[in-house]
């Protein structure tokens, strides 16, 4: 049975694996502070139908509350630790909360969710004095894939992450630079090829910019997937890229 990968936008994806549909870093906003959403239409309902729901770490696109609460009752969330006491929002969902740290491992239906690390400031920012870890996941059932998250390049990711056989990696970013702790699209080539899937999908770019700044460097918003997949070319030869549009999916046969 194939992994079928839906991309919304960002880092945003419903994964569906042996019946189960897991859905990443939901942000169903058509604005966020001063991110408007400039390709593709807010996500529709059936987006935020899901078993699960897993939060990489605490920024605002990446942990949403009024998209959090858009998945139905009852829909179990899984989320960095200490994320309920750094947003005291998330009390107010209910006791769905599992709370992880890289190493810890959910059983969601036939699929165990592995947490890994991230290389990326996990703290709800702009202050968030209590931190959290960011993290990654490997979903394991008829495949194994790693939904990244935010994150650079860490020394040991191959050894912590893999191997897997689908990797969600983000190209990009909402804005005209990228700080520390984020994966261009050459990076992005370079953390598949480390990892050996077969089969990968460029997140988190082309969906949000800030608001006033359409000018600025515009082909750090529309160029990443297409520039990752040329990449992953290169130094990935035996991979496949999908680089999908909003709202499209994708199934991948299990390499093992």
């Amino acid at each position: 049975m194939p992994v079928e990968i839906t991309w919304w936008g960002h880092a945003t994806c419903t994964i569906e694996d042996s019946g189960v549909r897991l859905l990443t870093d939901p942000l169903f906003a058509r604005r966020l502070a001063h991110l408007r959403r400039r390709r593709g239409a807010v996500p529709p309902p059936e987006a935020a139908v899901a078993d699960a729901v897993l939060v990489s770490h605490l920024h605002a696109d990446h942990l949403h509350l009024p998209s959090l609460a858009r998945v139905a009752p009852g829909t179990r969330l899984i989320v960095p630790a200490g994320a309920a006491r750094s947003v005291p929002g998330l009390r107010r969902l209910g006791p769905r909360i599992t709370e992880v740290r890289a190493g810890d491992t959910v059983r969601i239906g036939g699929l165990r969710v592995r947490a890994v690390p991230a290389r990326h400031d996990g703290r709800r920012l702009p202050v968030g004095p209590l931190r959290s870890p960011a993290l990654g996941y490997v979903v394991e059932g008829e495949a194994r894939t790693y939904f990244a998250g935010d994150t650079g390049l860490f020394d040991d990711m191959a050894e912590t992450v893999g191997p897997v056989d689908v990797a969600l990696l983000p190209v990009g970013g909402w804005g005209p630079y990228l700080g520390q702790g984020h994966l261009d699209a050459g990076r992005a080539a370079e953390a598949l090829a480390s990892l050996g899937a077969l089969s990968a999908v460029p997140v988190h770019y082309g969906t949000y910019w800030p608001i006033g700044m359409d000018g600025v460097r515009p082909h750090e918003f529309h160029a990443p997937g297409e520039e990752f997949v040329r990449q992953a070319a290169r130094l990935a030869p035996k991979a496949a890229a999908h680089r999908l549009e909003h709202g499209e999916s994708v199934r991948i046969e299990a390499t093992r």
